[in-house]
Formats: C-alpha cells, sequence, structure tokens
C-alpha cells in the first residue's frame, strides 16, 4: 500500500523517539510522539505476526521501547490499580467474543494484543507520564500547537482538495467522494484518514486553546505572536472545514464549560454523560428510528444532511437486527456482525463505534467501552468542584474532562478513534487517584520550561558555547 515512503515513515519513527528521549524531558517525549505521529503518519496497515502494524502501534510501540530503554524505572514503578480495571476488560472483550463464536484461541490472543497496543499502552503511558496538573497542561499546549501547525495544510486541502497524503504516501487515505462538500469546495483529511477525524482534531485544539485562554493559562505570545491571534486563526480554519457535528462540540463543550463553573455545579456534564445510555437504549429497544429528527433536519437546514443521517440511522437499524442473533458476547470479528443479501453482498454501512462494538462484542463489550471512554470524567466530577475547573491549574484537566465526554456522544455517530483521547483519559485517572495536595506540579519543572526544551532550547540540539536560544513562547 502506498509509496516508499510508508515504510520508510514507520521505520524512521522509533529512531526519532529514541532521539527525543536522549534531548527531552521523557514526559515530553511521549506528548511530541503521539501529537506529531497522529498528525503526519501515514494511514496505511501492515499485518507482520499478530501485529496490525498502523500508525497507532507504531507510535505506541516506540514510546513503550523509549520508555524502556531511556526511563525504566518509571516504567518498572507502574502498578495497574482497580480504577484501570474498565480499560483492562476492554482490551480483553474481543477474546471472549472469539471464544464464544469458536474463532479460536489465537485469535483471540491477536485481538488482545491490537487492542492493549490501540488502546491500552496510550492509556497506561498518560497513568505513566501525565500525573499532575502542569504536564495535563504542557499536553493541552502541544495539541494546540499541533492544530496551529495543521492550519497550512488544511488551508491547501481546502483550496486544492485532499492531495497532501496521496503526494506524500503514494495513495488517498479514503474515498475521495467523501471529501466533497454540499454547495462546492472539500473538507480537508490531511494526513488522517478521514476529514471528520481532521475536524474532530482541530476542534479539540480550538477547544483547549479557548478554555486556556479563558483561564489566562495560554501564555501571551507563541512564535513571536499573540496567541489569540492565533487562537482565532485556529478556530476559523476549524469553521472552514464546514463539520456541523465537530463545531457543535466545540460550543456546546465551551457553553458547559462555562455554565458549570459559573453556577457550580456539575449537572450539565451528568447529562452529557447520561446520553449515550439514552440514545443507545432507544436504538436497540426499537422505540425510536430517527425519523422525526431528520424530518426537522430536512426542513429546516438541509436535505441532503437529513437524508446522511437517515442512512445512517436505516443502516444502524439492520445492523441491530443482526447483533441481536449474537450472544452476550457478540458475533465476534472477521465482519460476523455485517448484513450480507442472498448473493453475499455486503450491503450494511456502519458508522457509528457503538454499532460497530455492539455486533462485536455484544452488552458486554459495549458495557466496558462506554465505561472505558466516560470513568476519567466520571472520577474527575466526583474528586473536584465545578467552581475550580476555570482556575490556572486545572483549567486543562477540566477541559478534558467535558471533551472526553463528548467524544462518547460522537462515537454515536462516527468511529474516529484516536489515542491522543486515551493519553489524556489515563492522565486524568493518573492525577486523580493522587493525593489532592500532590495534582499540583510536584517536580518543580514548569510547563514553559516544558514546551521551550521543544521551541527554544536551541543549544540541546546545536551545541555552540555563544549560541543563545530564540524566546518563541514568552
Amino acid at each position: 500500500m502506498g509509496n516508499i515512503m510508508v515504510p520508510i515513515a514507520f521505520l524512521i519513527w522509533t529512531p526519532i523517539v529514541f532521539f527525543l528521549y536522549k534531548k527531552l524531558d521523557a514526559r515530553l517525549v511521549s506528548v511530541i510522539a503521539y501529537v506529531a505521529g497522529w498528525m503526519f503518519l501515514p494511514c496505511a496497515n501492515y499485518d507482520i505476526f499478530l501485529l496490525k502494524n498502523t500508525k497507532s502501534t507504531v507510535i505506541a510501540l516506540s514510546i513503550l521501547a523509549g520508555t524502556y530503554i531511556f526511563d525504566r524505572e518509571r516504567l518498572v514503578n507502574f502498578k495497574f490499580k482497580a480504577v484501570d480495571i474498565p480499560v483492562i476488560l476492554w482490551c480483553s472483550a474481543n477474546f471472549f467474543s472469539s471464544i464464544v463464536n469458536g474463532l479460536g484461541f489465537y485469535d483471540g490472543i491477536s485481538t488482545i494484543l491490537y487492542e492493549s497496543i490501540k488502546w491500552g499502552l496510550p492509556y497506561v503511558i498518560g497513568r505513566i507520564y501525565f500525573t499532575d496538573t502542569d504536564v495535563l497542561k504542557t499536553l493541552a499546549l502541544t495539541i494546540f500547537i499541533g492544530g496551529i501547525i495543521y492550519i497550512p495544510f488544511c488551508w491547501y486541502e481546502l483550496i486544492m482538495s485532499p492531495q497532501l497524503h496521496r503526494l506524500t504516501y503514494g495513495f488517498h487515505q479514503h474515498d475521495f467522494v467523501q471529501s466533497l462538500r454540499e454547495g462546492g469546495g472539500y473538507r480537508p483529511m490531511v494526513y488522517m484518514t478521514h476529514g471528520l477525524m481532521t475536524s474532530m482534531w482541530m476542534v479539540l485544539a480550538s477547544f483547549l486553546g479557548s478554555w486556556l485562554y479563558y483561564c489566562k493559562a495560554l501564555p501571551p505570545k507563541i512564535l513571536y505572536i499573540p496567541s489569540l491571534y492565533l487562537l482565532l486563526m485556529l478556530i476559523f480554519t476549524s469553521v472552514m472545514m464546514r463539520s456541523s457535528g465537530a463545531l457543535s462540540y466545540f460550543f456546546i463543550g465551551l457553553a458547559m464549560l462555562y455554565l458549570s463553573s459559573r453556577f457550580k455545579t456539575s449537572i450539565l456534564i451528568l447529562i452529557l454523560l447520561i446520553c449515550p445510555y439514552l440514545y443507545i437504549f432507544a436504538r436497540v429497544s426499537g422505540f425510536w428510528d430517527g425519523r422525526n429528527f431528520t424530518d426537522y433536519i430536512a426542513e429546516k437546514f438541509s436535505p441532503a444532511r437529513a437524508s446522511s443521517l437517515q442512512f445512517r440511522f436505516d443502516n444502524e437499524t439492520i445492523l441491530i437486527d443482526k447483533a441481536h442473533e449474537g450472544s452476550f458476547f457478540g458475533l465476534g470479528g472477521w465482519n460476523r456482525s455485517r448484513v450480507f443479501d442472498e448473493k453475499g453482498k455486503d450491503i450494511s454501512v456502519t458508522d457509528g463505534k457503538w454499532i460497530i462494538v455492539f455486533g462485536v462484542n455484544g452488552v458486554y463489550g459495549l458495557s466496558v467501552f462506554i465505561m472505558m471512554i466516560q470513568f476519567p470524567a466520571i472520577l474527575f466530577l466526583l474528586r473536584l468542584k465545578p467552581e475550580i475547573w476555570k482556575t490556572e491549574a486545572l483549567s486543562a484537566p477540566a477541559a478534558m474532562t467535558v471533551f472526553i465526554a463528548l467524544t462518547m456522544i460522537d462515537n454515536l455517530l462516527n468511529s474516529m478513534d484516536n489515542p491522543i483521547y486515551m493519553v489524556m483519559g489515563g492522565g486524568l485517572i493518573g492525577m486523580l487517584i493522587k493525593n489532592p495536595v500532590t495534582y499540583l506540579n510536584p517536580t518543580g519543572i514548569n510547563i514553559s520550561d516544558l514546551i521551550e526544551d521543544i521551541l527554544t532550547q536551541g543549544t540541546r540540539f546545536i551545541g555552540t558555547p555563544d549560541s543563545r536560544p530564540a524566546r518563541f513562547i514568552s
């Protein structure tokens, strides 16, 4: 798949991560590796023995190897605790599906390995490295900078069409037709698997940047440019990508954060957490088919969008019917949960992550998946009162909590897996299980020092005695 740049990119990523471990704080390396790797590595898939070698596995295994070689004590000292049970249950859910459906022990073990690398390792890395508010703020700021870096790439594809992945790696990562927008224009994909994923990435960066700016936790300048200008450019670019779902998460999330901290209540975030259960119950029980909602969209907004949404609902209906034929642990993998006509043609389209999980892993897998996603947010609500969410120290954890709640809602309609979400979740868990007095930076290294290791410490990489690091962040 693709040209020679695909294996080259995968092969050189581990040496790059090792180089960064030698030069930077180990906590910062994992941030850079996940953010930069997710932004620029190819959307390719190589099956090697038990591994599905995707960008997720390359990033995760590179960081794991780097941690073992350069920061082994931190890795060895990590211990699983009761709060980690949801992740463990999800990573092993496919094993039970494989065994119950007669797919064999080998299939079960390979799925455990793949899911552990895809979901478990990002979570563990978050648990190991991002266990105080300052490092979580570093993660949030790095994502914000990643969004800024993506601005020119997005604008190129907004104008020229999604071509960067093809030009770099030799193939389109997704059906080009899906990048065409109603009324003309394109939705950028850049180096991510779908335009929706790219839109969610830009919205995540805008969301974190906006809340950090409101809480006065965003540096005044980045690259000599006022942070407010960069934030406005980022938001404008996100709007121009015309992904209404992602933009709705941006505005709803900011409103929820502001109102929760303003009125000192977490009830609005609880509503976000409850919404997926209500939707899934309504769909699985057959109580609601979505028709009245799409009729409203067609009348008030766009018939084309309404038709697209109803197409999703109709496919969910036939997939739900098929899932009901399975056991408590689902139908297993190998397309067994999909719907085929009498000629053996696949007539089902899976959009939402929840229906994929429900079909493959059944009620058991869907339950532990939702719990894994939502548990960091639930624990945050239990441990920290809303009135302190807008403090500088807790601004990043609060924003991550709300966005995690929103990602489970997004999983109802889309399946856009991003390991950064698991890194954030693992970091929140790692912070919240500690004594509250240790939430604040216990190491004495503040966020500006960590970021300067990337953007201002020229002497780390060019060892001339008289060189002076440029002050990119002030």
